[in-house]
């Protein structure tokens, strides 16, 4: 599992292994224990997370014959009910100083259960409320882990550190449909195989959670601070907003939420578009997650180079064009491998990299509830743009929900570019 760290000590690598070492190394140079225990971790509790996530529209809409308004709203509750339960996960992190490792194992162990009760409900409110309490855990456990790799990370280098947690964290991704897919097609009862095999493998993501992520993250150079440092209360932690850049980072998210179609949404119009079986249709992730594995690095590097505003912005402009891509005539082979790619490189650009700009503008007293913040901003814009997707896709057809939903994106990306930071140099997107 640490792989930088028993190399040292390793003797000398046979040549057929030496560019991929050389290529790991160079991955992961400047990044901490911690951050690879938690890539970890992230990997194995995606792989079961994204089996789910895979078959989930499918078995909703063509298994259990929901309208895309009743998708709409399952959806809005997948991506944002988290954000109910955000800030007090980031709190509770840091009221306790070590607590960060066991709130984020809560959050994990709460998914997990929730995984085999999928395989009782078969109605929108029982599905609802098992989503609801998934996304509850999800909710628990990510700011304490952002806030971890960020302790654990210099200024200088945390782009790069989300970046390879979250080049980790996209394998797991990459792995998950796969996993799925195999599932459907080897298996008759297929929806219920791969949701207790998504159970299995999540178990085994909290045991290594618990096993080898240290309580507290390994010792870093202190950042300068003139004021001194506030109490980890929930009042201060909201007080956080008074911070002129922390505000623009929170808003900035906010707003290119409301216009950012959910990941399944996207899926079901190439789905449509293109004729996917529906034995093949827990392939489309694999093309969005590949393209975040083999960008979320190199954007992470090239934000602690040039700015991470910089880098954001380019990833929503990416988006814009997938979006664009979707509302044209072309029919050709290379539209789905083009569309993933640009969907990739946008998480790729501003997943990782918003929480390293936020992280600069957040003491560590406070660092996941100032993280938590700016994600339940995110959650909620992203879950009323699913709603309000969904809707639209009832109302006047997909085509015209993709169109209105791309206005938008533009006009809040036009917005974004306005907000700029005090201090241009990697402290906001």
């Amino acid at each position: 599992m640490y792989v930088a760290d028993s190399r040292a000590g390793a003797p000398a690598a046979p040549a057929a292994t030496t560019t991929a070492a050389t290529a790991a190394t160079a991955a992961t140079a400047g990044v901490a224990p911690t951050v690879l225990a938690l890539g970890a971790v992230s990997l194995i509790t995606d792989v079961s997370s994204e089996m789910v996530t895979a078959v989930l529209p499918l078995y909703l809409v063509a298994g259990l014959g929901l309208s895309p308004l009743g998708f709409g709203l399952l959806d809005g509750v997948y991506n944002g009910f988290s954000a109910v339960v955000r800030l007090a996960g980031g709190h509770l992190a840091d009221r306790g100083g070590g607590r960060h490792k066991w709130v984020a194992g809560a959050g994990y162990a709460l998914s997990a259960l929730c995984k085999p009760l999928l395989l009782l409900a078969h109605t929108l409110t029982p599905i609802g409320l098992i989503l609801a309490a998934d996304r509850t855990g999800k909710g628990l456990r990510t700011a304490p882990r952002d806030a971890l790799i960020s302790l654990s990370s210099t200024p200088e280098t945390r782009g790069r550190a989300f970046g390879v947690h979250r080049a980790m964290d996209t394998a797991g991704a990459l792995l998950g449909p796969l996993a799925a897919f195999l599932i459907l097609r080897a298996t008759v009862d297929g929806y219920d195989a791969v949701f207790t095999v998504s159970f299995c493998v999540a178990v085994v993501g909290v045991l290594v959670l618990l096993l080898f992520v240290p309580n507290t993250p390994t010792a870093q150079p202190k950042e300068q601070t003139t004021p001194p440092a506030p109490r980890p209360t929930l009042r201060a932690a909201l007080a956080l907003l008074r911070h002129r850049d922390l505000r623009r980072i929170t808003l900035c998210a906010l707003l290119l939420g409301l216009a950012t179609v959910s990941d399944s949404f996207v899926y079901l119009l190439l789905q449509r578009r293109l004729g996917v079986p529906d034995r093949c249709f827990a392939l489309l992730p694999l093309g969005t997650a590949a393209a975040f594995l083999l960008l979320a690095v190199p954007l992470g590097r090239l934000a602690d180079r040039i700015g991470r505003r910089r880098v954001f912005l380019a990833g929503h402009g990416a988006l814009l064009l997938a979006y664009g891509l979707l509302l044209t005539s072309w029919h050709g082979p290379a539209l789905p491998y083009a569309v993933l790619l640009l969907h990739g490189g946008f998480y790729a650009a501003t997943d990782g990299v918003l929480m390293a700009a936020a992280s600069d503008c957040v003491p560590e007293e406070l660092r996941s509830s100032g993280l938590a913040l700016v994600q339940t901003g995110q959650a909620l814009a992203r879950f009323v743009c699913s709603l309000a997707f969904g809707a639209a896709w009832t109302l006047w057809g997909d085509r015209t929900a993709l169109l209105a939903s791309t206005a938008a994106l533009a006009v809040c990306a036009a917005f974004a570019l306005t907000l700029r930071p005090a201090q241009e140099p990697t402290s906001c997107p």
